[in-house]
């Protein structure tokens, strides 16, 4: 047997030297968080882990044992005809489970026996995600930020897309978790990872950044929606340079309008999730904006939260939290169309090139 074991603070520095990195967990776990761009082949399902677990602690750990070994032998038979038919000799994976035990021992000594030259996870994911959580107390700290400010429906998420489309380096923080960062802002249907896949995902963005360029990032406070920032980024992008977009008030509801569109045709879901502003602006004047919802009146509802919730909110936590906002350049979009987010995107970029 020739495995080659790796420990997690190598794999993380090399993730893309492997051909495929396999993760032999269960589904759920795998669900939970996993080494990006990791597949899944697990040598025992959720079912079949509950399944060995109890007969091992109502039976015998030998019983428990003996099952366990036919339910690995045969999914990993299972993989194997499924998935390697086309890898060549050449083909190098990186294998892990849990804490680097039986479940992915038993897959990569498989593959080494087919001829594979096979890299082993010491410690598995546990010491993969020590490695990450160590690795993001220093890896914002790399990079130059410049934030991107801007009240709520001014399109800073439009903008970073653009600003991406140009070949800027954007960290789009709402998009990694799966949340649009205020109360309305979870999706219906569509939930947040979670905190170790957030985590993962951040660090993976970081982590194929040019530190020699700077990171396009929005103004996120320090959770977005349940999820929270790592400390240090958040720390960095607070004290960095900023860039304010002012969008006129009705371009704003308009937009907030397309990018909602789910509670526009889904009234009750909408009024529900006002249900979470009783506390800030009382049962009166959110009843009240539920009645106008289930009216039709969803746009001039959309605008009352603007200016009666959002933009106050918004003005204090600049203030208080961006050292960069006040002395923040303000730029003017004419509307929220997609060409006039491009041409900001280029104007933007194109001001940073020449030193401006």
């Amino acid at each position: 047997m020739t495995l080659h074991t790796v420990t997690a603070t190598d794999a993380i520095t090399r993730l893309d030297s492997f051909s495929t990195i396999i993760d032999a967990r269960s589904q759920s776990e795998y669900a939970e968080d996993r080494v990006p761009g990791a597949v899944n082949w697990p040598s025992l399902s959720d079912e079949e882990r509950r399944l060995v677990g109890t007969e091992y602690t109502q039976v015998s750990p030998f019983v428990a044992k003996k099952r366990g070994a036919a339910l690995v032998a045969r999914n990993i038979a299972a993989h194997i005809e499924r998935e390697v038919p086309d890898k060549t000799k050449d083909w190098q994976p990186l294998v892990y489970c849990w804490r680097g035990g039986k479940r992915s021992a038993s897959l990569a000594l498989v593959l080494d026996q087919i001829g594979f030259k096979v890299h082993l996870l010491e410690g598995g994911y546990r010491e993969y995600r020590r490695a990450v959580v160590a690795d993001l107390e220093q890896l914002p700290l790399r990079f130059d930020y410049r934030v991107v400010c801007g009240k709520t429906g001014s399109g800073k998420s439009r903008l970073l897309a653009a600003m991406r489309e140009h070949g800027a380096q954007v960290l789009d923080l709402e998009a990694l978790a799966n949340h649009r960062g205020s109360v309305l802002g979870l999706v219906p249907g569509s939930p947040q990872p979670s905190q170790k896949q957030f985590d993962s995902r951040v660090w993976d963005a970081l982590r194929h950044f040019d530190a020699s360029r700077e990171v396009w990032v929005e103004s996120e406070s320090k959770k977005v929606g349940e999820l929270r920032v790592p400390e240090a980024l958040i720390e960095r992008m607070r004290a960095s340079p900023c860039v304010r977009i002012d969008l006129a008030l009705d371009e704003r509801v308009k937009l907030l309008m397309e990018d909602y569109d789910f509670f526009v045709k889904d009234v009750p879901a909408f009024c529900e999730r006002l249900d979470a502003l009783r506390a800030l602006r009382g049962n009166e004047l959110v009843t009240a904006w539920q009645d106008a919802a289930h009216a039709g009146r969803i746009e001039e509802v959309v605008r009352e939260l603007l200016v009666t919730h959002y933009d106050p909110v918004y003005l204090q936590s600049m203030q208080r939290n961006f050292a960069g906002f006040e002395a923040a350049p303000v730029i003017e979009p004419a509307d929220r169309s997609h060409a006039t987010w491009n041409g900001v995107a280029a104007s933007i970029l194109a001001g940073r090139e020449a030193g401006s």
